[in-house]
């Protein structure tokens, strides 16, 4: 397998983190966002949204990280990571639309601002950030894991744009059952951390 990967972005970190996760067994091939390598004829044709990740299996193309993360799950038979039942898919599946909803639209949005120079309302997106980690924070309040007694690919969804929320001014430090959580995640066997700015509340003086 080939995850065509930009380091910077969350979501590619997502999709780069739960392929290490399970161990599987792939190449990371880096795109030149910089450049617009993203943007050009040869990319478009694996994803014509021009977004990364991108994975590549034998032919089979799969864009979003999400679906990554779905398709990996489904071919290496990983029911701990994204269970059958109907009860706990259903669980992943309310968390993956937090992912793509709130989480994509408060911090990392917010992050998008500081690192990328995104044209968001700063406060907003801010406000929202803090909105969705409250209501997470309280979620974990009495239990380990977001839906299972262990990790499951709705922990991975959440992990990135949280961890570095704070590159997009969100301060995170009051949130002590989500930090708590992200330093679970960050001792599993096979993590690979999201590389860190100066950005936002990260940067150095």
């Amino acid at each position: 397998m080939k995850l065509y990967d930009f380091p910077l972005s969350g979501h590619s970190h997502r999709a780069h983190l739960f392929l290490s996760l399970i161990g599987a067994d792939y190449d990371l091939i880096p795109v030149d966002l910089a450049n617009g390598e993203h943007k050009k004829p040869a990319f478009l044709a694996l994803n014509p949204f021009g977004q990364v990740p991108v994975l590549e299996d034998d032919g089979v193309i799969i864009p979003d990280s999400i679906a990554i993360m779905v398709y990996v799950a489904k071919k290496y038979g990983k029911t701990d990571w994204l269970p059958e039942d109907p009860h706990h898919a259903a669980q992943i599946q309310r968390w993956l639309s937090v992912a793509a909803g709130q989480i994509a639209y408060g911090p990392c949005a917010a992050r998008l601002v500081t690192v990328f120079g995104a044209d968001f309302n700063t406060d907003e997106v801010i406000a929202r950030a803090h909105s969705i980690l409250t209501l997470i924070d309280a979620e974990l309040a009495n239990r380990d894991w977001l839906v299972t007694d262990r990790a499951t690919i709705a922990d991975v969804a959440l992990y990135s744009y949280i961890v570095q929320a704070p590159e997009g001014n969100v301060d995170i430090s009051p949130y002590h059952n989500v930090a708590k959580w992200l330093r679970q995640i960050e001792a599993l066997p096979g993590f690979v951390p999201f590389p860190t700015t100066q950005a936002g509340l990260r940067t150095t003086s």
